[in-house]
């Protein structure tokens, strides 16, 4: 039982780590990079969906995107997405293919992002925390319907202590490295 309860606890910290990436990837660095747009919806035929679905993203070069859509008439209705979204983008129609070029972020800018950066990080950090709360509670259950003795709760905790503490320092890296990134120009 305890091990069931450390399995189920790794997992969701494992995904709360997964989705911490998942959020700062959006965050924008200096460089092109296809992931940038991956959040962006564009109206297809009367639904949102995601501009994968409707195009080809690759990064051109270090500072430009290349969107080419699979449809000719969905041009208009990327690029009017790529301009609504929240990134800040100016892109350059040229036939079928649309330019998107990155400008370069300034220092008060990137100070900004890092602040973003960390509280996402906190938040992650957060979930980690409350996913730890969730399986202590899950320990003391177990021994309030005498399914296990509070020396087994004990060490169940200090388990689910020691996946919190790894948990926290995969965080941690995972915000380090993007800060890195956010910092180099």
């Amino acid at each position: 039982m305890i091990d069931d309860i450390k399995q189920d606890a790794a997992e969701r910290m494992a995904k709360s780590v997964e989705s911490l990436t998942h959020e700062l990837a959006k965050i924008r660095t200096g460089r092109a990079h296809p992931s940038l747009l991956d959040h962006i919806m564009v109206s297809y035929y009367g639904q949102d969906v995601p501009i994968r679905q409707v195009a080809n993203i690759n990064a051109e070069d270090a500072r430009t995107l290349l969107v080419t859509p699979w449809e000719r008439n969905m041009v208009q209705a990327i690029e009017k997405a790529i301009m609504q979204s929240d990134l800040g983008l100016n892109p350059n129609t040229a036939g079928t293919a649309i330019r998107v070029p990155m400008p370069p972020l300034t220092e008060e800018r990137r100070r900004d992002l890092i602040k973003v950066a960390r509280n996402e990080a906190e938040q992650a950090r957060v979930a980690v925390r409350n996913i730890r709360r969730d399986a202590n509670h899950d320990l003391k259950e177990l021994v309030k319907d005498k399914m296990i003795s509070e020396d087994d709760e004990r060490r169940g905790q200090e388990i689910v202590q020691k996946l919190t503490d790894q948990y926290v320092k995969e965080v941690d890296a995972v915000l380090a490295e993007k800060e890195q990134d956010l910092m180099s120009i």
